[in-house]
């Protein structure tokens, strides 16, 4: 029940964590505030981490890689076809897991 990939909704000032393990199934579901964020991340064993492609994804992916974690950002377009049930924050961080686990093109953090 080890977490391979972890998808991140990042908001203002809540963040939503969705967790799955090598055969995707769900293992990590929580909701952290700003100051939380970074050290549930380092308590994690190392894994692929996903977020959703905005203004603040690059300052999140440059401290979460320095935890040891490999992060990729995905396009908000190609997040959107996985999001199942009513847009919310859950359903996207579940929406980016899965989006990470099949798609193939990735940006990488900006570094400053």
């Amino acid at each position: 029940m080890q977490v391979t990939t972890v998808g991140i909704d990042l908001a203002k000032n809540v963040f939503q964590l969705h967790g799955c393990d090598a055969t995707g199934k769900a293992v990590l579901r929580e909701q952290l505030g700003r100051r939380r964020l970074l050290g549930f991340v380092a308590n994690l064993p190392r894994c692929l981490v996903a977020m959703e492609a905005c203004a603040g994804t690059h300052y999140w992916a440059r401290e979460i890689e320095k935890l040891g974690h490999e992060v990729r950002l995905i396009g908000p377009q190609f997040v959107r076809p996985y999001v199942k049930a009513n847009k919310n924050d859950a359903s996207d961080a579940e929406a980016i897991c899965e989006a990470a686990c099949s798609y193939q093109k990735f940006g990488k953090p900006r570094k400053v």
